[in-house]
């Protein structure tokens, strides 16, 4: 494993998905780590999260600001400001910010992923503020992401 240096200065411009309330910088893209990780910091807008999906990346997710409600594999909890969590490669998994205010996570992503091509793509993919499920499937399919079923609600804490 041969990581390299590297200084992401917090002042370069993110990726926008309005259709999903993202906001993304990739902190460490896996050219820095040999393949191995990626690091990004998400914002999320109050009510928003991505659509149910998995994948064969392992992700560490580090709540910085705020609440989330999570679905890993069906089982559904809360996350809040200083909660880790761990979800293996090929877990179904979604999430969504439960306060009225922006949340951030910092997540790493193993083994690393080219996530300014893959946002910028899955940001291109819905454009029409539209989550087309044959559309996110066939952009998914070069990706090797399976997208499941809908974003959670906020309200879904006792369902979807």
């Amino acid at each position: 494993m041969s990581f390299s240096f590297l200084h992401s200065p917090h002042a370069e411009p993110p990726i926008l998905i309005p259709q999903i309330g993202l906001d993304l910088r990739v902190r460490l893209p896996p050219a820095a780590s040999g393949g191995v990780l990626t690091a990004i910091e998400t914002t999320n807008a109050p009510g928003f999260g991505p659509p149910l999906h998995r994948h064969r990346e392992t992700e560490i997710f580090y709540v910085l600001e705020g609440a989330y409600l999570f679905e890993v594999d069906g089982r559904r909890f809360e996350a809040v400001v200083g909660d880790v969590l761990s979800v293996p490669g090929g877990a179904a998994h979604t999430f969504v910010n439960i306060t009225d205010e922006p949340a951030r996570q910092f997540i790493q992503i193993l083994p690393g992923l080219d996530a300014v091509a893959f946002f910028t793509g899955l940001g291109n993919v819905m454009h029409d503020n539209k989550l087309d499920q044959a559309a996110l499937n066939a952009f998914g399919k070069q990706w090797h992401v399976e997208f499941l079923g809908p974003p959670l609600r906020a309200d879904a804490r006792g369902g979807r």
